[in-house]
């Protein structure tokens, strides 16, 4: 078709030499297995090559401004639009970032209260919680109050010798502070300290102190924290500090974030903390009897939220909590109301977070922008998407370098036809598993009532593999990532948060594999160990240890080339001069982890075949990594101990439908060495292999909240909720009846 997109030579990341002719105004999903390539062609290539081209339509001027992007590596690409790109990354903004600020519905509100709210507080920014005409002064517009607690930071049976300060460890420099200065003594128990003495080490300051040749400023325990991690920005409380620290509401705004004023001020007897309290299908119902001009506004807005499936939301939701299915499709609102054409829409497994029942939903979204005029691109492995598509790309057939070719492009039935791994998964009927395991005993999670639970209380068999479903909202990872973890702190959560991804991280370093790797070199060769360091002694003095070097150009796009001095390895000459095993620093850093598991004693390295990462390099960037891949990397890190309580939030997220064969293998064996496995997933491949299920629902939101059934995925067949719906549409005929 003239004015296709088209595609030359791709060569970016793992693809080998590509070459693609994508139909426009079309809905064309790419599928295959995790690290496939599908990533580095419709974001490292498209989405790149539009913006850079969008961006070189600007002055020089605010070309300074712009994010810089590096052309692609191609040969050519023709006829491309202008690129929308709706990816997973994380919702920023901490606790001041709302569904309300987000979306920018909050504005409109905040507008609305300042022409009719009686009595007015002022302009909009009086009604803003990030402003300070409008904030609540105590919590500085937080809603909460968040301070140390004592009883997490300090063991009082404990001495300072014994390590009675959980944040200050033994031998470090605040430690000696407190335990080597003189000022107490160091083998008596922090319970038989004098009230002078407690005092004057969780409260003293304003003189100084010795720490051997030093003079050190005294700083008791809690005013160290608070300055060191409470003031400095209340909003964004450092991880290192956060499992010493409980919130509570702020006493003077009840959690509303708004002064007194702006909480005085009403419509219709509610102020506007209680408007962005309300559920978005309730909202649009209130403000549609407004008749005014910025009520209508929102409910427009309101409406497109709804229409995604987010109704059960409410406007003062912060947006860390959201799951990265919600983020999203939140994202997604802000092109809804768009009326313009021709452009191209990109999406990252939209899928994510979705349940069955409303996969329809976003299929008729995708739709809805194609029908418009544009062309949609998703990166994909739902089964109910691709077969929306008008046109597949199947990338394969394997991952890292043994993908990075397309092994189909056509019609979803020609891909289902085919013997590509995602044509015979897609062919594939799995049915429930023969035999469910038999629970070791019972743990309780009880009166659960955080967001929409309804004073939950629900029994986890310990030693099987549980399975925690229902529709998007209806309360599942409330349930498990914050009341199960709460009342049971033993608990180890693998959740969707994001990992470090620079181009100085690497597997090797996210495992925690380098350092044994670099006291290896370095006891073999007899010098510090620092020399085996790219990030320092032993980096390329040209390069500076990123193997590349990029030249600025100012206002144009900037150029990387390999550097010349050390050929990509990142090491100078130095440390590259020793080996081990007749390989050097950079020759193990270039092998596969299969590879150096069978070489290397190193830590984590051997479970990454096992997570089906075995073809990854020790030091290939996390940030060339696809999300699937990362994900599985951070369960490679979490996998250590056993006899344990796991708690895995949508572990299937980015993983093709032949990796989640993987991942269940993983799940299997982690529950066989004698540990407990809680999931909660949608996957329905999951949910017919789990021994468990509890299903929470019925719906979203308000309407959720309760369980509506506990028991086997062959009970599960017999019920009549969604999940159970969706299940039994999905089996084989032969294992729908229970036996």
């Amino acid at each position: 078709m003239p004015g296709d997109i088209e595609l030359t030579g791709l060569r970016q990341n793992n693809l080998k030499n590509v070459s693609l002719r994508l139909p426009k105004e079309r809905l064309t999903v790419f599928t295959g297995v995790s690290g496939s390539g599908k990533s580095s062609i419709v974001f490292g290539t498209i989405a790149t090559e539009s913006q850079r081209q969008l961006n070189e339509t600007f002055s020089a001027f605010v070309r300074n401004r712009l994010p810089k992007h590096e052309r692609p590596k191609a040969e050519r690409m023709s006829n491309l639009t202008a690129a929308v790109v709706v990816d997973q990354k994380p919702v920023g903004g901490g606790a001041r970032s709302t569904v309300g600020t987000m979306t920018e519905v909050h504005p409109m509100l905040r507008v609305l209260f300042s022409r009719r709210g009686e009595p007015s507080a002022g302009p909009a920014t009086a009604y803003s919680f990030n402003d300070p005409q409008g904030m609540c002064p105590q919590c500085d517009g937080l809603g909460k109050r968040i301070e140390l607690d004592l009883d997490r930071i300090i063991d009082p049976d404990l001495t300072l010798n014994e390590g009675a300060l959980a944040l200050h460890p033994i031998d470090t420099a605040p430690w000696q502070i407190y335990a080597t200065s003189g000022l107490f003594d160091p083998d008596k128990p922090l319970r038989d300290f004098t009230a002078k003495e407690r005092e004057l080490l969780l409260y003293g300051s304003g003189f100084k102190v010795k720490r051997g040749k030093y003079d050190n400023t005294y700083e008791g325990v809690v005013v160290r924290f608070d300055r060191l991690y409470l003031k400095r920005a209340r909003d964004r409380i450092d991880p290192e500090a956060q499992p010493y620290v409980r919130e509570s509401t702020c006493p003077a705004c009840g959690g509303a974030r708004l002064n007194a004023a702006a909480l005085a001020s009403r419509i219709g007897g509610r102020n506007l903390a209680d408007y962005a309290a309300m559920e978005v299908t309730d909202l649009i119902d209130v403000l549609g009897r407004l008749a005014d001009p910025v009520a209508d506004a929102a409910v427009e807005s309101l409406r497109r939220i709804e229409a995604i499936g987010l109704g059960y939301l409410s406007l003062d939701r912060e947006t860390p909590t959201l799951s990265g299915g919600e983020a999203q499709r939140l994202k997604t609102v802000r092109n809804l109301g768009s009326s313009l054409t021709g452009m191209t829409y990109i999406f990252d497994e939209p899928s994510v977070g979705l349940h069955p029942r409303d996969v329809h939903r976003l299929g008729d979204l995708l739709a809805d922008l194609r029908d418009k005029g544009n062309t949609v691109l998703v990166v994909e492995h739902d089964r109910d998407l691709i077969a929306l598509a008008d046109h597949v790309v199947d990338l394969g057939p394997g991952a890292g370098a043994a993908g990075g070719h397309v092994v189909f492009e056509g019609t979803v039935a020609g891909l289902t036809a085919g013997d590509t791994p995602t044509g015979r998964m897609l062919r594939r009927t799995t049915g429930l598993k023969d035999r469910v395991r038999e629970p070791s005993g019972w743990l309780t999670v009880a009166d659960a009532n955080a967001h929409n639970l309804k004073n939950v209380t629900v029994r986890l068999p310990l030693g099987v593999l549980s399975a925690v479903t229902g529709v998007a909202g209806s309360g599942k990872s409330t349930l498990m990532r914050r009341e199960l973890v709460a009342q049971h702190p033993e608990a180890i959560l693998i959740d969707q948060s994001a990992i470090a991804a620079s181009v100085r991280s690497t597997p090797a370093t996210y495992l925690n594999a380098m350092d044994p790797l670099r006291k290896l070199f370095a006891g073999a060769a007899g010098v510090a160990a620092g020399l085996f360091s790219f990030n320092s002694a032993g980096a390329c003095p040209v390069c500076k240890g990123r193997g590349e070097i990029t030249t600025d150009l100012a206002f144009m796009d900037p150029v990387t080339r390999v550097c010349d001095a050390c050929g990509g390895s990142r090491y100078s000459d130095e440390a590259l001069s020793y080996t081990v095993a007749g390989r050097t620093i950079a020759d193990v850093l270039a092998m596969t982890a299969d590879e150096a598991a069978g070489a290397f004693e190193l830590p984590g390295i051997a479970r990454l075949g096992g997570l089906g990462l075995g073809y990854l390099t020790l030091g290939q960037p996390l940030s060339t990594l696809s999300g699937g891949e990362r994900q599985r990397l951070k369960l490679a890190h979490r996998l250590r101990e056993h006899g344990k309580l796991y708690v895995f939030d949508e572990p299937t997220t980015g993983l093709h439908m032949a990796d989640v064969d993987t991942l269940l293998a993983l799940l299997d064996r982690l529950v066989d060495d004698g540990n407990t496995v809680v999931v909660v997933e949608h996957d329905l491949d999951v949910v017919k292999h789990a021994d468990w299920v509890i299903d929470l629902g019925p719906e979203a939101g308000q309407h959720g909240g309760r369980v509506i059934f506990e028991g086997t995925p062959a009970d599960m067949t017999e019920a009549s909720t969604y999940t159970a719906k969706y299940l039994v549409k999905s089996l084989d005929s032969r294992h729908r009846a229970r036996p």
